[in-house]
């Protein structure tokens, strides 16, 4: 009788399981400290619903490395966090970041699920971009019932189904530049939205952070954030269309650290990396030519600032190797 053998994981099955494993040890921790801190009752039991939804990930993760004989990633440990620390975030700002870790998350899990081809990591990714859709829905829901939904903006609808008439409808950069579209107003939102989220961190991280060296990128974080809030909201007041609001008392002045410096700057590539493909996404659907100009510079600009966060992790021994393909140069050179 034939015995089959078992299919190995493929690279990007590896590859999506490796970044769920290193996401998620990190999201344990900052969860974790959430919990300790959280006031609100209703938003604590949130934290623990996103806590123990990271919990489930990692230990199917582990197991499964377990089995294919394939080196668990280190991670992140209790040395990362304080969960005693003061708290840093407030309850509003613990919201708005759950309900930004669904929405991150249903995309990284789509991605990983179209990219799978074995039936247990496909069932894993189809199970976890269910869960996490459900994160995303209650966060909404608990934002709206608490007031602090921030909606897009509304447009008047129009009359009827129309044809570009004007051959300069991609210009932007001189003469005349049509009205935003709604497609261009709902990339400007949730760049600016994210934006938002990473000046906030930014500040936090920065108040805490040990390392003079890693606190510099952090004060420099802020600054690219607050920048790149101003442009993007600039884009839609000049058509007349509302830019999302701004809160600025999501921070405590506590100094004391609940997180590692590793792990701070481990997560600060990660929102900058976010960053990156929110601005490709935005690209591809803006028309506009000012718009993707525009897009490019900010992009460039938080390629730069990913680099050099990761440059910092690799000299403090920190940044953790994705696997990937034998070396063959090295192995010649004996």
């Amino acid at each position: 009788m034939e015995t089959k053998h078992p299919i190995p994981l493929t690279s990007s099955e590896i590859s999506a399981l490796w970044g769920c494993y290193m996401g998620d040890s990190m999201s344990s921790c900052v969860l974790r400290y959430f919990l300790n801190t959280e006031e609100d009752e209703d938003i604590k039991a949130l934290v623990k619903y996103a806590l123990g939804l990271t919990e489930e990930h990692l230990a199917f993760i582990s197991k499964l490395f377990q089995n294919e004989k394939f080196p668990i990633p280190h991670g992140f440990t209790d040395d990362d966090v304080d969960v005693s620390a003061p708290k840093l975030f407030s309850d509003i700002f613990i919201l708005f970041y759950l309900k930004q870790m669904g929405s991150s998350g249903m995309g990284a899990y789509s991605l990983a699920l179209g990219s799978s081809s074995r039936i247990d990591i496909r069932e894993f990714f189809n199970h976890n971009l269910k869960t996490t859709a459900e994160l995303y829905n209650k966060a909404t829901t608990l934002s709206a019932s608490k007031g602090l939904l921030i909606r897009p903006p509304y447009i008047q609808y129009p009359e009827t189904a129309e044809f570009v008439q004007k051959e300069g409808w991609v210009n932007g950069l001189f003469g005349d530049r049509r009205p935003l579209n709604v497609s261009e107003i709902t990339h400007l939102h949730l760049n600016t939205i994210t934006n938002t989220l990473g000046k906030t961190m930014m500040i936090g991280f920065s108040q805490v952070s040990k390392s003079k060296e890693v606190k510099k990128l952090f004060i420099r974080g802020r600054d690219i954030s607050i920048k790149h809030v101003e442009v993007l909201s600039s884009l839609l007041r000049d058509d007349y269309v509302p830019a999302p609001e701004i809160w600025d008392t999501a921070v405590t002045n506590s100094t004391t650290a609940p997180f590692s410096d590793k792990l701070m700057l481990f997560h600060t590539v990660s929102l900058a990396q976010l960053g990156i493909g929110n601005y490709g996404m935005a690209m591809s659907a803006s028309s506009r030519r000012d718009l993707a100009a525009n897009y490019m510079r900010l992009n460039a600009e938080a390629g730069t600032f990913a680099d050099d966060c990761a440059e910092l992790l690799i000299q403090n021994e920190w940044f953790e190797k994705m696997p990937g393909v034998v070396e063959r140069d090295t192995l010649g050179k004996g």
